[in-house]
């Protein structure tokens, strides 16, 4: 099999169409333990996700979708079966291949924030435009630090800054780099309600206004009513594929489910929420 250079990755023209997905897995498996304890975390599964979209994964506690998104995003290996990013196929890269590919395709907002302990707030945001020797656009980074309430905190490294705080400078640092895709675990897991519902409009609306395509992880129903369509594991397993659902309609899927949070529909009210519901 040839193995390809990040640097081979060509954006959409007439000699090279866009398919419209920006990255799939074909018959994704991965397997912990050993043969007298095996964990199935992915059974075989096959999704794509579309260029431009925002898709929430949700599920149980040991569903699968935290492996599913590390798997994609190339910080864990399958069992078998591949994954592709931007035609690349992830699942077959060196280390080399895959910090480029990191670099310039991927960004990540963990729930662990991920900062460097040395940096200020703004230069953990511009990190990856300075590892990749890339311009800033202030105009941009204004916007972003305005739209996630930094403006303040900008100098503060992140053990003077609240956990929140630091989760708003990890969101600011993916959406900084305008990669393809961003991988983001539970985003606004530290975050009040109101700058829950900012970030993830933002989120949204940088997917819609940029192209990007977001994946994130969550536990939360207003979060995921936020995405273009919510993906629902179990077992290993897609059991729902959801487009355009409701807060309610999510919370329906989990009735009873002690593993997803249940939060009142007056707190999850989205600042568009009109817009939203021409768009479905």
């Amino acid at each position: 099999m040839t193995r390809h250079s990040i640097h081979d990755v060509q954006h959409p023209t007439a000699e090279n169409p866009d398919d419209g997905i920006v990255a799939r897995t074909i018959d994704l498996t991965k397997v912990y333990g050993s043969k007298d304890n095996e964990v199935m975390a992915l059974d075989h599964v096959n999704v794509e996700f579309k260029r431009g979209e925002m898709t929430a994964i949700m599920g149980p506690s040991g569903s699968g979708k935290s492996t599913l998104m590390h798997c994609m995003a190339g910080l864990d290996t399958p069992s078998s079966g591949k994954v592709i990013v931007e035609g690349l196929e992830v699942s077959s890269m060196n280390q080399k291949q895959l910090t480029d590919l990191r670099r310039e395709q991927i960004g990540f907002i963990f729930q662990s924030f991920n900062l460097v302990p040395t940096l200020s707030a703004e230069e953990n945001i511009l990190l990856p435009l300075q590892i990749a020797k890339r311009p800033i656009d202030r105009e941009w980074f204004n916007q972003v630090v305005k739209v996630v309430g930094l403006e303040k905190r900008l100098t503060h490294r992140p053990s003077q800054l609240s956990g929140g705080q630091q989760q708003r400078v990890a969101c600011a640092r993916a959406i900084m780099a305008r990669p393809s895709v961003i991988f983001a675990d539970e985003p606004t897991g530290n975050l009040d309600s109101r700058s829950s519902r900012e970030v993830l409009g933002f989120l949204r609306d940088s997917v819609r206004d940029y192209g990007q395509s977001i994946v994130m992880v969550t536990h939360d129903p207003r979060a995921a009513s936020f995405a273009d369509r919510v993906l629902v594991l179990a077992d290993g397993n897609i059991t729902r594929d959801m487009q355009h659902p409701t807060y309610n309609e999510i919370l329906e899927v989990f009735a009873g489910d002690d593993d997803i949070d249940d939060v009142p529909a007056a707190d999850m009210v989205a600042p568009s929420t009109a817009t939203e519901g021409a768009q479905a």
